[in-house]
């Protein structure tokens, strides 16, 4: 199944839930602290913030916002900002969420499972290209290995960006 095919199944089952518009420049999750919200996006554009650098825009129906934080009970690891109106169903307690509509995470699930694949079929490019090298790019392998072996709920690859002055 492609990640469209299941952000399409999380419409399909959200279907019910109470929508709610938000007009441009509305933060819907802010880098930090959890709020414990989530957001499943019907319409609209927004653009995902580590700090002030913009990592994406996101308008495809049915992508999910602040699943990482309420699955791994950590603080939002970006800031999610409307860019054009946005529609999208609001969840005030993700984590129980989740846990009384498992149909839902499942389909979450494979969304999470797909953004895996890609981000280790990336960094096995990055480190074939840059496995000679000394510097930061030669860490890929250790963080690739982290990604692929990490079986531990509460070990992150931050701890290894952490660990060494380079990075």
């Amino acid at each position: 199944m492609t990640e469209t095919r299941a952000m399409d199944g999380v419409l399909t089952l959200c279907e019910g839930l109470p929508r709610q518009s938000f007009a441009p420049g509305t933060v819907l999750i802010e880098e930090g602290p959890s709020s414990g919200r989530l957001f499943i996006l019907v319409d609209g554009d927004i653009e995902i913030l580590k700090g002030d650098i913009r990592v994406a825009v996101v308008s495809e129906p049915g992508a999910v916002f602040g699943e990482i934080a309420a699955l791994l009970g950590l603080g939002h690891s970006a800031t999610v900002k409307v860019l054009a109106p946005v529609t999208a169903y609001r969840i005030d307690a993700a984590e129980s969420f989740f846990q009384q509509r498992p149909d839902i995470m499942f389909h979450v699930a494979r969304i999470l499972a797909r953004r895996l694949v890609d981000a280790t079929t990336y960094l096995s490019d990055i480190k074939r290209q840059y496995s000679d090298r000394a510097d930061h790019l030669g860490m890929v392998d250790e963080v690739l290995e982290a990604l692929v072996n990490q079986q531990q709920p509460n070990v992150a690859v931050e701890s290894i960006r952490k660990s060494d002055p380079r990075l």
